[in-house]
């Protein structure tokens, strides 16, 4: 075979997808390179959950359809968004170019988007992922936190439970999808006040109960502010959290120095003559 055959039959098919974050609040968070991405495509996937979103998305592209229908009661969630990645790549391969819109950053507790490039890759199809304004971003700006200050850990917050993860109270700890915490089956919308206890005990171990937790929940339209709640660690348990809200701990101890590895760095600042 020349090598000529050879390139054009290694060369992509037109078929390609674009993974493109909206951002949190309505309008105002798009880039311009997402919607670039979704001026051109041929289809519009839409993993958003309001229907005037999705009315603000076929102003920039007529064949606008929405993910939302997949979900059901009693169903795993990582079932519907298995099926989301069919529905993308059966257009991809058809030689579309598709693209994907979802809240926020599209990267950011998104399984579909991930699994979805990472098979339009495999197949030899161009697919990318542009980011976007995620709930985290206007998180640190509404609650006035700066990560490289003190810390910053994320946790899914099941996942606190299910694995032996370290905190560091010295901090900042932000807890995601609290609503569902303990959750196995990834088909309930909500878990109860048991299954929050069993949080609260697990934070209890580094975290004295009258701390104080941060409910948070970001603006999604342009009219809306931030709803920010304050309770204490000992009352989360009773708390009703909605699916979008986030739990915010600020640090609850002092950064300790650490005087070895001080001694260490002052020693190799004098050995190169910094100091």
């Amino acid at each position: 075979m020349h090598a000529s055959s050879l390139r054009l039959s290694n060369k992509p098919s037109r078929g390609s997808l674009a993974c493109v974050g909206m951002g949190m609040t309505l309008g105002s968070h798009l880039t311009p390179l997402a919607r670039d991405h979704i001026e051109q495509a041929d289809v519009v996937f839409a993993a958003l959950s309001d229907h005037i979103v999705e009315m603000w998305l076929q102003r920039m592209n007529q064949d606008v359809r929405s993910l939302q229908p997949y979900y059901a009661e009693g169903k795993s969630r990582l079932k519907t968004y298995k099926e989301w990645v069919d529905l993308m790549m059966a257009e991809v391969r058809a030689g579309k170019r598709v693209c994907a819109v979802f809240y926020g950053h599209p990267g950011i507790f998104a399984w579909s988007t991930h699994k979805a490039i990472e098979v339009a890759r495999a197949e030899g199809f161009q697919a990318h992922m542009e980011p976007g304004i995620s709930a985290e971003d206007c998180l640190y700006a509404d609650l006035g936190i700066d990560p490289g200050r003190f810390s910053c850990q994320h946790f899914e917050a099941s996942q606190l439970l299910f694995y032996e993860h370290r905190i560091n109270p010295a901090g900042y700890v932000v807890l995601w999808q609290t609503s569902v915490v303990g959750d196995w089956s990834l088909m309930r919308l909500e878990t109860g006040p048991a299954y929050r206890q069993l949080l609260v005990d697990r934070l209890s171990q580094d975290y004295p109960l009258d701390h104080e937790v941060i409910i948070y929940y970001g603006a999604t339209l342009p009219i809306e502010q931030a709803k920010i709640r304050r309770l204490t660690l000992r009352d989360l348990s009773d708390t009703t959290l909605a699916p979008q809200e986030t739990v915010v701990l600020a640090p609850a101890a002092p950064l300790r120095p650490n005087l070895p590895m001080r001694e260490r760095l002052a020693e190799l600042d004098k050995a190169i003559g910094f100091a």
